[in-house]
């Protein structure tokens, strides 16, 4: 009898760029840190004495989190003038298990969810571990990353829903007001639930059609909007993140009974964190303004730094804290990010992992410390002038 399912893959050996990062050892300049605790930003001194609720020492399972909580997450929502429901907010210890709730509201074994690509490798394995499957939704690159919605009409008749990412992660793309309208009037028209994943919104960069908007304002589909304190406030340590859900009123009634079943399931929101939120999303919030600020100095220094070297392109980035940028034909991408490894110590990421669908390419984090940035640019700008 074998000791694995058939959702863990066959094989978990690392990749050719993994091994060689594990031997290489801990980076000197890392292009791809996602971990906003370790970049030298701002924290206030005092921010987790939020956690000291007295409330906290008493347990009271609720499956959608303490209603003081929801009505934070309600007035979050305010910034992008949405007027957002306290009883329709569920909060959940991350957006990975947002994800895997409503994976398991919305369908059976086998079904299928409609995903944006390129975009992070995260969907692979959560719908694995959730035993759906995926279809892609294409993104344009011609055409400013706008959405294939032909691929909505033509997926299998077992799909369930579909996912933008909004911005998307790496694009950095906003899904067009055109496009973000006539995509719910196809969920609508073809029974299908929106995901809209929102981690990245209160990070600006270029902008562009859409920046600025929230699906959580949608009411011709049923709409699960998901944020998190991960992203916006710099806290992946404290585990909180939430679904809005929104609609016609029937649907939304609805799917809150039902996601209060499958969140009773588990109660995994921490008490103390859940009653933290209200102080939390405000006191933190100076966290948020210094990882945006620091996103688009880093944005600034790489578009000055490659004005010398006219084969690398870095493309218009709307929001969030990732860039891909494109580079010369003749350049093997996962030759250069093993050569930057072991030569110099500096950490990309190959644009293959996202499903960038041109190589070469590399995708870097905006999110690293300002000085190592620079080094790691000037390095990576080294190394490709040496192969060409």
């Amino acid at each position: 009898m074998g000791t694995r399912s058939g959702r863990i893959p066959s094989s978990l050996l690392p990749n050719r760029l993994a091994e060689t990062r594990a031997r290489v050892g801990e980076v000197a300049l890392d292009l791809t840190v996602s971990n906003p605790t370790v970049c030298g930003l701002p924290y206030p001194e005092r921010l987790l004495e939020a956690l000291s609720h007295p409330r906290g020492l008493s347990y009271r399972p609720e499956p959608r989190g303490p209603r003081p909580a929801q009505e934070a997450v309600a007035a979050w929502y305010r910034r992008w003038d949405v007027d957002v429901d306290p009883a329709s907010v569920v909060l959940t210890a991350s957006t990975s298990e947002a994800y895997s709730l409503l994976f398991k509201l919305l369908c059976d074994p086998g079904d299928v969810v409609i995903v944006p690509t390129p975009s992070y490798p995260l969907f692979d394995q959560l719908a694995r571990l959730d035993a759906v499957r995926l279809h892609p939704l294409p993104l344009e690159e011609e055409d400013d990353w706008r959405l294939r919605l032909d691929a909505v009409t033509a997926a299998p008749p077992t799909a369930r829903a579909v996912i933008v990412v909004h911005p998307n992660n790496p694009t950095g793309s906003f899904v067009h007001p055109e496009d973000a309208e006539a995509l719910v009037a196809a969920c609508r028209d073809n029974a299908l639930a929106l995901i809209a994943d929102e981690v990245f919104l209160p990070f600006p960069l270029d902008g562009g059609p859409g920046a600025g908007t929230s699906f959580a304002a949608v009411r011709g589909c049923l709409t699960f909007t998901l944020g998190g304190i991960s992203k916006c406030l710099g806290l992946p340590q404290l585990k909180l993140a939430w679904i809005v859900v929104g609609g016609p009123d029937e649907a939304v009634r609805a799917a809150l009974e039902s996601l209060d079943y499958v969140a009773d399931a588990y109660l995994s929101t921490s008490t103390p964190i859940a009653l933290a939120a209200p102080e939390l999303l405000d006191a933190a919030a100076p966290v948020g303004s210094a990882i945006g600020e620091r996103c688009r100095r880093n944005l600034a220094t790489l578009r000055e730094a490659v004005s010398s070297l006219p084969a690398v392109t870095v493309p218009a980035i709307g929001g969030g804290w990732s860039v891909p940028i494109r580079l010369p034909a003749v350049i093997d991408e996962e030759e250069l990010a093993l050569r930057l490894l072991e030569d110099h110590g500096v950490a990309v990421h190959p644009g293959y992992l996202f499903d960038l669908p041109r190589s070469p390419a590399l995708v870097l984090s905006l999110l690293t410390p300002e000085n190592r940035w620079r080094a790691g640019i000037d390095a990576l700008l080294a190394t490709i002038r040496a192969m060409l």
